[in-house]
């Protein structure tokens, strides 16, 4: 007898029916795990988003760690007089700043000729300018050169020293030579420029030079000449702009309060933000008997608890020594609350106490410090979190496993029962082919009894 490819073919049975219901009752030893597998997941994706939290609050406090912050200027100019730009090394102060006159720089036009863009020059010369500071090198004009060869000539040949144009001033061409620095040192005086024309070459009018000069100005009665209009240093860590002679401008540096306020608001923002994240992780609902990612979470709550005490820790020394001191205190929902009007008091009159308090006189002698340190204890390399995370991906990995064994298991479970279903569908099928051969025999063996 052929064998069976189709279950039930032979016996009329609905083997595959009955085997279907098997493989399901099997793989219903897979839902467990993949519940497991799934509770891992979600736990790594909330740790994920508990230590982005962390980290932003561990760099708030680092800010505040740092001296600096607190050391924040700002610069404002009444008057037209000039711009200023302070850096970190400019101290608080007002200044009066009174500009006599800009710096500008030298020009030379040459005289006038009737064409610009034909040749003016036989063989090779050389075309010298002599500034205020001394002679620069001469400038090669080469063999047939026009007024816009010797122009592009000193362009390219003075290392930006010159710049070099043509004018049309209605009657003919110049040549236009300016000094690209400003300042009575970089003025030009002269040029040869008539003396290496070729001699058919007729020129008209005379050079016209104009001298550069240098700023004149007083700082608070003080006299000061610069060639420059931008002046560094005449005003400790301020650079001055000038911009108009003549006039008077009051420049002022203050500590910058708004940006000290910021940095502390930020601290407490962050806070804030991390409490609501600990608080949505570890939610239960009730209604539905739902729990997030780390409710009950062992690590979570210790770092709650840590946080609770860091901010709760006092600084030593003279001054201030808990965060409601400086206007900052913890409310009953364990987040933190900002006193406006204590804290502006703090900033304008007490701004070296406020960051002796947060930044203390060493890496951790600050409320700050204790703080990113205690902080870098959970977020840090080999912390708590990140041990969490560790034995959290290692049972994902073991569930993995252990999911894919089972389903291997079920597999060649469910492929034995295949193997057994055929043998009995082939063992009824040849039974069933019997029972008819003998049927048909005893028919027979009737019918002959009968004659």
């Amino acid at each position: 007898m052929s064998a069976i490819t189709s279950l039930g073919i032979g016996s009329g049975l609905d083997l595959n029916g009955l085997l279907g219901q098997l493989k399901e009752a099997e793989q219903a030893k897979l839902e467990p795990i993949q519940e497991q597998l799934q509770s891992e997941n979600t736990k790594i994706s909330a740790y994920g988003t508990l230590q982005s939290a962390l980290e932003q609050f561990q760099s708030s406090a680092q800010a505040l760690n740092d001296t600096a912050s607190f050391e924040s200027l700002t610069t404002s100019v009444e008057g037209s007089a000039v711009g200023a730009v302070s850096s970190n090394e400019a101290q608080s102060g007002q200044y009066e700043v009174q500009v006599g006159q800009l710096a500008t720089a030298s020009s030379l036009v040459t005289e006038r000729l009737e064409t610009a863009d034909e040749s003016i020059v036989t063989g090779e010369q050389s075309l010298s300018f002599a500034l205020a500071d001394g002679a620069m090198d001469p400038i090669t004009i080469a063999d047939g050169s026009s007024l816009e060869g010797m122009r592009d000539a000193i362009n390219e040949q003075s290392d930006g020293r010159l710049s070099a144009s043509i004018i049309n001033d209605g009657e003919g061409f110049r040549l236009s030579v300016n000094a690209t620095d400003t300042g009575a040192d970089a003025s030009i005086e002269s040029t040869n420029f008539s003396n290496i024309l070729a001699g058919d070459v007729q020129t008209t009018d005379v050079q016209v030079v104009q001298a550069g000069q240098d700023a004149e100005f007083n700082v608070n009665g003080i006299d000061i000449v610069s060639p420059t209009n931008q002046v560094e240093g005449a005003i400790q860590g301020i650079t001055l702009n000038l911009a108009e002679a003549g006039a008077t401008s009051t420049v002022t540096v203050e500590q910058d309060s708004n940006a000290i306020r910021e940095q502390v608001t930020a601290f407490v923002d962050d806070f804030n933000t991390l409490k609501d994240t600990i608080t949505s992780l570890t939610a239960y609902d009730a209604e539905s008997g739902q729990s997030a990612g780390l409710n009950a979470d062992a690590t979570t709550r210790a770092v709650e608890r840590e946080l609770r005490q860091t901010i709760s820790s006092v600084v030593g020394g003279d001054g201030f020594s808990v965060l409601s001191d400086v206007g900052i205190s913890l409310q009953v929902d364990g987040k933190l609350e900002i006193d406006e009007n204590k804290l502006d008091s703090i900033v304008a009159n007490q701004p070296d106490q406020l960051a002796n308090f947060f930044a203390g006189d060493s890496e951790e002698g600050g409320m700050a410090g204790q703080i990113a340190s205690s902080l870098e204890n959970l977020v840090g390399a080999g912390g708590r979190l990140e041990s969490a995370v560790d034995s959290s991906e290692r049972r994902f990995a073991s569930l993995e496993d252990r999911f894919a064994t089972t389903e291997s298991r079920i597999e060649q479970t469910v492929e034995r029962y295949r193997t057994q279903f055929q043998a009995m569908d082939s063992m009824v099928a040849q039974m069933n082919q019997t029972s008819s051969y003998l049927t048909q025999q005893f028919a027979t063996l009737g019918q002959q009894n009968q004659s």
